[in-house]
C-alpha cells in the first residue's frame, strides 16, 4: 500500500513548499529512488524544473521535463499530466488535488508551507488519504 508522507515547514522557515519539493528530491534521488514531481499546472512545471537547477548551490540533480526528457535517462521528472507517465516509485504531489494515480507509487510525498490556502488544501489531502486508510506520516521541517 502506498505510504503517504507530509512535510509541514514551520511558519519560521525561510524556505517554501518548492525549495522542500527539491530537496526531498535530491534526498530521494540519493537513496537510488525515481521520483515523479507532480505540479498544478505547466506553468508551475517548468518553473520547478529551474529551481532544481539552482535551489542549492553546487547540486547535480538530473531532472526534466516529463514530454522533454528521456525517463531511461532522467530519474527525476515533473509534468502535470494526468497519467503522471510510467514512474511507481516516488511522488512528490505540489498540485492542489490528490493525483488519480497516486496509488500506484510506493511512496506519496505532499510538502506543505505556511501559505493558509496550501495548507488547507493540505488538509483536505491529508483526510481523502486518512478516510481510505493510507498509512500517514507527517514531519515537521523547522527550516
Amino acid at each position: 500500500m502506498t505510504q503517504v508522507d507530509f512535510y509541514v515547514l514551520s511558519e519560521a522557515a525561510q524556505s517554501d513548499r518548492y525549495t522542500l519539493a527539491c530537496r526531498l528530491a535530491e534526498k530521494a534521488w540519493q537513496q537510488g529512488r525515481r521520483i515523479y514531481v507532480h505540479t498544478g499546472s505547466d506553468a508551475e512545471s517548468r518553473e520547478m524544473d529551474k529551481l532544481l537547477w539552482t535551489f542549492r548551490q553546487g547540486s547535480f540533480l538530473p531532472h526534466g521535463l516529463v514530454h522533454d526528457a528521456d525517463p531511461a535517462l532522467t530519474p527525476i521528472l515533473i509534468g502535470n499530466s494526468e497519467s503522471g507517465g510510467d514512474e511507481h516509485d516516488v511522488l512528490i504531489n505540489l498540485a492542489a488535488e490528490v493525483p488519480t494515480f497516486f496509488s500506484r507509487f510506493e511512496r506519496v510525498i505532499e510538502p506543505l508551507d505556511s501559505n493558509s490556502n496550501v495548507r488547507s488544501a493540505g488538509r483536505a489531502r491529508y483526510r481523502f488519504y486518512r478516510d481510505r486508510g493510507y498509512p500517514l506520516n507527517s514531519h515537521d521541517i523547522q527550516r
